[in-house]
Order: C-alpha cells, then sequence, then structure tokens
C-alpha cells in the first residue's frame, strides 16, 4: 500500500462495521497523515462524539508518532475526559505503507460515560483503567491543539514565555519538538514570535539538541 487512498473500500466497510456493531456511542476515525496536521481526518461515524467531521485534524498522540517520540504508537484502552465531562475508552492504531512509513491511523473512541454508572457489573467490559501519565487532547483544530501543547510546556518550564531565559527557551523549544509541535504548519513561527527570537536563533536551538542539522 502507497497511501490511504488505495486501501479507502476497505477502510469504509472497516468504519461502518464497527459503528455498527457498537453503535452511537462509538466514534471511529480514519486519519490520513500524509495530509497537513489541521485536516487528517477523511472518513469519521459518529463524530458527535468528540464534536469532529471530516477534514478536521488529529490529536496530540498523532503528532509525537509522526515526530518519531513514540515509535510504537498503537494503543488500546486507554481512557480520556474531554472537557464536556465525557469519558472515552480509546484504541489507536496506525497505519504504514510498504516502505513501512506511517501514513494514517484508526482510532476508535467509545462513550462510557453512562456505562460507568454500572460500575459493579460492568468494570470488566469497559477495561476502565486510569492512566495518570496519558493524556489525549481533541482540538476543533490545530491551532487549539498547538496552544495546549505552549500552556503544557510553560507550566513545564514554570514560567512565561516572556520570563525564560536562553537554557528555558530551549528546555521549552525541546518540550515542543519531542511532543511534535513543529510538525503543525507554522508552528516555528508562531513560537518565535511567542519567544521573541529569530528564526535563526531558534534552528540554532533546535540543533543544540537533536544533534544534526535538518532541513527546515
Amino acid at each position: 500500500m502507497k497511501s490511504i487512498n488505495d486501501e479507502s473500500v476497505l477502510f469504509e466497510q472497516m468504519l461502518t462495521l464497527i459503528s455498527g456493531q457498537f453503535g452511537s456511542k462509538c466514534e471511529v476515525v480514519l486519519h490520513d497523515l500524509t495530509n497537513d496536521y489541521n485536516s487528517t481526518i477523511i472518513n469519521i461515524k459518529n463524530g458527535h462524539i468528540t464534536n469532529r467531521n471530516i477534514g478536521g485534524c488529529g490529536s496530540n498522540l498523532g503528532l509525537e508518532v509522526l515526530r518519531g517520540t513514540i515509535v510504537d504508537g498503537d494503543r488500546f484502552n486507554y481512557v480520556t475526559t474531554l472537557k464536556d465531562g465525557k469519558i472515552l475508552r480509546s484504541s489507536s492504531i496506525y497505519i504504514k505503507d510498504d516502505n513501512g512509513k506511517v501514513i494514517g491511523s484508526i482510532c476508535i473512541n467509545f462513550d462510557i460515560t453512562e456505562t460507568l454508572q454500572f460500575e459493579g457489573y460492568l468494570r470488566q467490559f469497559n477495561h476502565f483503567e486510569t492512566n495518570p501519565g496519558e493524556e489525549e487532547i481533541f482540538a476543533s483544530d490545530v491551532s487549539n491543539l498547538l496552544s495546549h501543547l505552549i500552556k503544557q510546556g510553560q507550566e513545564l518550564i514554570g514560567k512565561t514565555a516572556a520570563e525564560m531565559n536562553k537554557s528555558e527557551r530551549i528546555a521549552f523549544i525541546r518540550y515542543l519538538d519531542e511532543k511534535g509541535a513543529f510538525l503543525i504548519t507554522k508552528s516555528s513561527e508562531q513560537i518565535c514570535d511567542l519567544l521573541g527570537i529569530s528564526k535563526f536563533t531558534f534552528y540554532n536551538y533546535l540543533e543544540s539538541f537533536r544533534g544534526t542539522k535538518e532541513e527546515q
């Protein structure tokens, strides 16, 4: 397989099968990760679960896989809480082309909010295991996703961007880089403006921890 479109009919069958089996509480999403990250969703069933549609963006976890921070990105039965209070049990697998490059993903987000009221009886079915270190963000667009990553980075450093010294700015950029933030279009320009640095300085910071110069 060279592209997601090569198997579009099969993927449509798979999404229809899963959503049909588990009903309206089950969102199934197909991402083409060769697209701009602002519009990776090419097929979605029951998008009302996370309020996303075709043409929407992926979550922060996909950025980490594309960046290479996470090598084996497949994850199963992890729990996410949305801003509106919904609790999801999610699983994601990544699709590779004939050369082993990640080109897409299929994600299932099952709304278990109501079933958790029957915790004793349904606990085994829901696989409800909290994972404090796991946080997935479903954003309406990549601007919101980048804003969230910036907020997390500033909280990690313990200072606002304006208050950071050189070493702290480097640590801040390194955190964003590991999270895949710079795969988002024009994110580097936004970070330069936020930190009050030039693109030249920004790329030098990247090189200082990446070890080798990357083409930008």
